[in-house]
């Protein structure tokens, strides 16, 4: 139970977080944008199983790969993909946070 909180509580509570902070004026679409980093969970429907419990999503699954992380990283540094690379980022912390407890 504990693991499944801190799993889906940093995918919403860390961007949440985030957009409370930095993006004050403009919270909610900054909270949008970064959310919307769920999407690179896609790459899960090319897995067999789709849905393991005991897997670890980093650098299994190929959004989730050491190269896209990087490439999320590059990603913060210029203004105009810094809140999607924001939520990429986050979301690879959400995931690391699942990972520890495996």
């Amino acid at each position: 139970m504990l693991q499944l909180f801190a799993h889906y509580g940093c995918h919403i509570l860390l961007p949440l977080g985030l957009a409370l902070i930095w993006y004050k004026p403009e919270w909610k679409i900054a909270f949008l944008i970064m959310i919307s980093g769920m999407w690179i969970d896609v790459d899960h429907l090319l897995a067999s199983p789709i849905f393991a419990p005991n897997r670890c999503s980093i650098n299994f699954h190929p959004l989730h790969s050491y190269y896209a992380i990087a490439i999320y990283i590059v990603l913060l540094f210029p203004n105009k993909t810094r809140l999607i690379a924001l939520g990429l980022v986050a979301h690879i912390i959400a995931d690391l946070v699942d990972c520890s407890f495996m």
